[in-house]
């Protein structure tokens, strides 16, 4: 997976190095604005430092411009794309701090993909077999644990990271290619419930198509997307989402007719100290056939792990309750430390 900074360097270059503005607060705005236009731009006020209150066109946005802008001056923004957040390339100003350029081929990528119509937010594993077929009645938990690593791994997410550590000699050629991005389009099709067929479209000729199709189903169809595979653009949308999000999730079996989902996330954290930080979390959900819906969320403190165990039903939280004792010498045997354990009632909001 690209990193943050590197994701962010990428755009840059793709504009001639020239600087990306981001929208602080833009509620409601971005169906003012189109990938391409440009406005002429004014100044208002420095809010913050960086942070400036700007009119484009009707609009008043806060926007986060380079040091050197000074309230009063006129800018040319040129817009990048509206989601995540809505980004403008400075094309130019009054100082001048550059002068106007065309998006790039990478950036009008980039900005393609985040306007696709929304597609699963989870990864799937590229086989459909169950990660636990062993003859035991209850699984090997170490193994199984073992099998969710790996299942994650090779889900694709982090493809340009084992490049890099492929170069670097600590990753083999057989573990890179076992990755959606090297097998066939058919396998992984398949594993990620898309058509045998993909729609070949430009959005020039498909906008008819589009307004046909939506206005019978209520959805839009995806565009095919030149220099991404059709079978791996919902992949590359779900690497840009967990970096914006900071979030991912994975759904499969993880033994016959049990289906997990299972979801890993950076959280903010308020330690008792008055300091705030971040801290990881792993969460999964699984719809058991005698306990029911069943979710527990370990959270990785400077305290140790704090443990909270949800239940649809009455009777299974009070089974999780008697449990949860044996998990925490079951924690602390293997050099974990509980900073809390708590059984709830299950919450579909969450």
């Amino acid at each position: 997976m690209i990193p943050v900074d590197v994701l962010n360097t990428l755009k840059a270059l793709a504009l001639t190095q020239k600087p990306l503005i981001t929208a602080t607060s833009a509620a409601g705005a971005t169906t003012a604005f189109e990938p391409g236009q440009k406005f002429q731009a004014t100044v208002q006020a420095q809010l913050a430092p960086g942070i400036f209150k700007v009119q484009v066109a009707d609009q008043f946005l806060q926007l986060q411009l380079p040091a050197a802008i000074r309230p009063g001056d006129t800018i040319t923004l040129q817009v990048v794309s509206l989601l995540p957040r809505l980004t403008f390339n400075m094309a130019a100003s009054a100082n001048p701090l550059s002068t106007a350029d065309q998006l790039s081929s990478t950036a009008r990528l980039l900005s393609s993909l985040t306007q696709q119509p929304p597609e699963k937010n989870f990864v799937r594993p590229i086989s459909n077999a169950p990660l636990w077929t062993g003859a035991m009645q209850s699984p090997d938990t170490i193994e199984l644990a073992g099998k969710l690593h790996t299942a994650l791994s090779q889900s694709g997410l982090f493809y340009e990271a084992h490049q890099a550590q492929w170069l670097a000699g600590s990753r083999n050629t057989t573990q890179l290619l076992q990755e959606p991005q090297n097998l066939p389009a058919a396998s992984v099709k398949a594993a990620f419930g898309l058509p045998e067929k993909a729609a070949q479209m430009n959005p020039a000729a498909a906008s008819a198509s589009i307004a046909e199709t939506s206005n019978a189903t209520g959805t839009q169809p995806r565009l095919s997307i030149s220099g991404i595979p059709d079978h791996l653009q919902q992949l590359v949308q779900q690497q840009l989402q967990a970096l914006e999000t900071r979030q991912v999730q994975w759904q499969g079996q993880v033994w016959q007719n049990q289906e997990m989902t299972w979801k890993i996330q950076e959280e903010e954290a308020h330690h008792a100290n008055g300091v705030e930080g971040r801290q990881w979390s792993t969460q999964i959900h699984l719809d058991l056939p005698n306990l029911g819906g069943v979710t527990a969320k370990l959270s990785f403190g400077l305290n140790g792990v704090s443990v909270t165990l949800d239940a649809e039903a009455k009777e299974t939280r009070s089974k999780l309750g008697t449990a949860s004792s044996a998990l925490v010498s079951a924690l602390s045997e293997r050099g974990i430390t509980t900073a809390s354990t708590l059984v709830a009632k299950h919450d579909d909001s969450r």
